[in-house]
């Protein structure tokens, strides 16, 4: 087991004692386990995926969606400093599904670079959130 920090700019989204971290970065997907080597990296746009004990099955995982940050493990720690992190049950798949919806919208409608930039990057921040909503609960009817 190991601790697993994940601080966004509101504040402790999670904060406790884990077995497996699974998390996006820009080399693809980290695993992080007791006793990882010491790591600086970089967290891109993705799922979060947290195993609390060795035994847990892949249901009772708990996911967030990040829009990117820093990845730190140090001494049994991990930290993982994002602008935003949505837990799967906080999400509103309505809600995300209009914003993406809104965002691809935009970026069809984007008359310059730094308007095609921003609603691309609208479009994968919604585009994850929705992923990690629609595996919560793909594995809620499991």
């Amino acid at each position: 087991m190991f601790r697993f920090q994940l601080v966004t700019i509101t504040g402790t989204k999670f904060d406790d004692e884990v077995y497996e971290v699974i998390l996006p970065s820009l080399d693809g997907q980290i695993g992080v386990l007791a006793h990882h080597m010491p790591l600086v990296s970089v967290a891109t746009n993705g799922v979060i995926m947290i195993r609390k004990n060795r035994t847990d099955p892949d249901h009772d995982r708990e996911y967030f969606a990040t829009n990117g940050g820093v990845i730190e493990v140090t001494d049994n720690i991990l930290k993982v400093l994002v602008d935003e992190a949505d837990r799967a049950e906080e999400i509103n798949m309505a809600e995300v599904q209009e914003a993406l919806n809104r965002a691809n919208k935009m970026k069809v409608e984007a008359k310059d670079q730094i308007s095609l930039e921003h609603a691309q990057s609208l479009v994968d921040r919604h585009a994850v959130r929705l992923q990690v909503a629609n595996l919560k609960r793909h594995h809620k009817k499991s």
